[in-house]
C-alpha cells in the first residue's frame, strides 16, 4: 500500500486531570500566567481521563487517517503496557504501525495534563529513545515531522538525508519544544527543505529571535526567508495566516457558539488537517478552510484526538459554514 501521509514524532500517554481548586495569577510585566494551588495540601479534582496514543505526530496521523489518507507512523514506545496501548490505538485508527519501534528497557512517554477552565498545563518528560529512520521505508507522498526529545539531533540528520535522497517526498514540519530549543542553525536543512511549515505566533518569534511584538504578516516573510516554501502561523482564537511567496492569506476561526471544553490538540488538528487537505490535492486556500473546522471540533472533547472528524463530517461543516467564513488576502 502506498503511504500518502507518514508522521514522525514521539507518542505519549496523557492522563487529563480536571482541576477544581486552583486559580491563575498573571503578570502584566512578564506577560505570563501561572496556575496556582495550595502547597503541601490535599486538593480535590473534578475528574481524570486516561488518554492514550497522543502527541503531535500521532495526532497528525490520526487526523490524516480519518480524512481518508493511507497513513503510517515512525514512533518509539517502551516495553510496557502503555506502549502496547499506544500501538493498539494507532491500529484501531487504521494507521500502518510496521515502523513503530518497541525498545526494551525503556518506558513509554507519560505526561500529565492539568486542565483548568478551558486551558491546559502539561507536565512533560520525554524518554530518550534510540532514534533511527527505518531501513525499509518506501517514499511516502508526504512526511510530517513534529515533536521529538532533546537527544534527537542525529535522528534529524537521518531524516535530512532521507529527504535529500527522495526529492519527490513533500515535507511538512511542525517543530516541537525541543526542536525549537535546538535552534534554527542545527535544523537549517530541514527548514529549507520544508514544503509546509507550521508554528504559532509566539513560536515564530522564538525561532526568529524576536523579542518585540511583531505583526504576523512580517513574521511570515521573515520565516519564509529561513527556507520553507509555505509558512503557516496560527494566532490562537484570532485565526491563522499563510504565505507561499505569492500571497499572504488569513483564515478566521470556524464560528461555533459552544464554549470549548478543553483546548489540547487544537493546533495539531489545524496543522495536520491543512497538510492532509494539500495531500488530497486541494489548493492552499481550500486547505486553510479545512483546518479550523477540525480545531473547532477537537476543543469540544477531552484530549487531542476524540474530536477529530472524518472527511464526510468535515465537509458537512464546510458546506454549512456562513458566508463570512472565508479565506482573505492580507
Amino acid at each position: 500500500m502506498t503511504t500518502d501521509f507518514f508522521a514522525i514524532g514521539d507518542i505519549v500517554t496523557e492522563p487529563f486531570i480536571k482541576l477544581l481548586d486552583a486559580h491563575v495569577n498573571c503578570s502584566i510585566k512578564t506577560d505570563t500566567c501561572e496556575i496556582c494551588m495550595r502547597f503541601g495540601d490535599k486538593i480535590p479534582y473534578e475528574s481524570a481521563t486516561h488518554v492514550v496514543g497522543v502527541g503531535n505526530a500521532p495526532n497528525a496521523a490520526v487526523a490524516a487517517a480519518r480524512l481518508g489518507l493511507p497513513t503510517g507512523i515512525r514512533t518509539h514506545v517502551g516495553d510496557d503496557r502503555y506502549g502496547v496501548e499506544c500501538i493498539e490505538v494507532l491500529k484501531k485508527e487504521g494507521i500502518d504501525t510496521q515502523h513503530v519501534v518497541t525498545e526494551q528497557g525503556k518506558i513509554t512517554n507519560y505526561h500529565f495534563v492539568l486542565s483548568y477552565e478551558s486551558e491546559r498545563t502539561i507536565l512533560v518528560k520525554h524518554e530518550e529513545f534510540e532514534y533511527a529512520m527505518p531501513d525499509t521505508l518506501e517514499p511516502p507522498a508526504w512526511i510530517y515531522l513534529s515533536s521529538l526529545a532533546s537527544n534527537s539531533l542525529p535522528y534529524h540528520k537521518e531524516i535530512e538525508a532521507y529527504l535529500s535522497k527522495n526529492p519527490s517526498v513533500k515535507f511538512a514540519f511542525q517543530p516541537g519544544t525541543f526542536q525549537m530549543e535546538l535552534g534554527y542553525e542545527a535544523l537549517k536543512n530541514l527548514y529549507e527543505r520544508s514544503d509546509l511549515f507550521f508554528c504559532n505566533k509566539e513560536e515564530a518569534m522564538r525561532i526568529l529571535g524576536i523579542t518585540e511584538s511583531t505583526e504576523i504578516p512580517a513574521l511570515l516573510e521573515l520565516m519564509r526567508e529561513r527556507g520553507p516554501k509555505t509558512v503557516v502561523i496560527t494566532d490562537g482564537r484570532n485565526g491563522a495566516y499563510a504565505y507561499d511567496g505569492a500571497k499572504k492569506l488569513f483564515v478566521p476561526m470556524y464560528p461555533d457558539t459552544r464554549p470549548p471544553v478543553e483546548r489540547t490538540g487544537a493546533g495539531d488538528a489545524f496543522s495536520s488537517t491543512v497538510a492532509s487537505a494539500l495531500a488530497l490535492g486541494h489548493p492552499l486556500e481550500e486547505a486553510l478552510r479545512w483546518g479550523p473546522i477540525n480545531s473547532m471540533s477537537v476543543v469540544q472533547e477531552i484530549g487531542a484526538q476524540k474530536g477529530l472528524l472524518t472527511r464526510e463530517q468535515l465537509l458537512v461543516y464546510l458546506h454549512e459554514a456562513p458566508e463570512s467564513y472565508k479565506v482573505s488576502e492580507v
